[in-house]
């Protein structure tokens, strides 16, 4: 078989997709004539250095999701890491994911019960301020932390299908220390919360 994928030049990957209780089964698998990359990736939420949840995937997709996110809102931070290559069955790993992100110099505010104006200090590539209004039930929570670009820019689906009916969400992100204030957070790049509903990083 792998003779007649290079001969045709279909590219092969491990496939692992979870299922509704975490698990998967890999098998191998083809990816479609539109898919160029063999994708393995690890997905996690932490608190503190405590690590809560983790989900791993191995699919086949597109050069434009090969990306690493992390979002920070001080009680917890969630992070996806992506390793891509192109060649058959390359995807047999999965990158790690660390625990005590470097702190980069940044800072951004975060809200605890008391107040939304605590200091955060961002960590690896989260070079980004954020602030979440999230509306449920006729309640507004107010969220902020620290995001990475990745995470900023990312208008799809994969951020969006986390939401619930009835839900409405939005986050703006900006740079510069403390920019996500009340008064002074930019709603230039609307993005949707991550670490609400963990799953659908992947």
């Amino acid at each position: 078989m792998l003779l007649f994928t290079l001969v045709l030049g279909v590219l092969l990957y491990q496939k692992c997709i979870p299922d509704s209780s975490g698990t998967c089964t890999e098998v191998t698998a083809t990816c479609d004539t539109q898919s160029n990359q063999c994708i393995a990736s690890t997905a996690a939420v932490f608190q503190g250095s405590s690590k809560l949840s983790e989900e791993k995937a191995k699919e086949c997709g597109v050069s434009e999701g090969c990306v690493n996110r992390s979002l920070n809102l001080g009680i917890d931070r969630t992070v996806l890491e992506t390793t891509c290559c192109s060649t058959n069955l390359c995807n047999k790993n999965y990158p790690a994911v660390s625990s005590n992100p470097h702190p980069n110099g940044k800072k951004c505010y975060f809200c605890d019960e008391q107040s939304c104006n605590n200091t955060l200090n961002c960590g690896d590539d989260e070079n980004y301020c954020v602030k979440a209004t999230v509306s449920d039930g006729g309640q507004t929570i107010t969220l902020k932390g620290c995001a990475s670009k990745s995470m900023c820019l990312d208008q799809s689906h994969s951020l969006v299908k986390g939401l619930t009916k009835s839900s409405e969400m939005k986050i703006s992100c900006c740079q510069g220390d403390f920019c996500n204030s009340a008064s002074s957070a930019s709603p230039a790049l609307l993005i949707s919360l991550v670490p609400l509903i963990y799953s659908f990083l992947l």
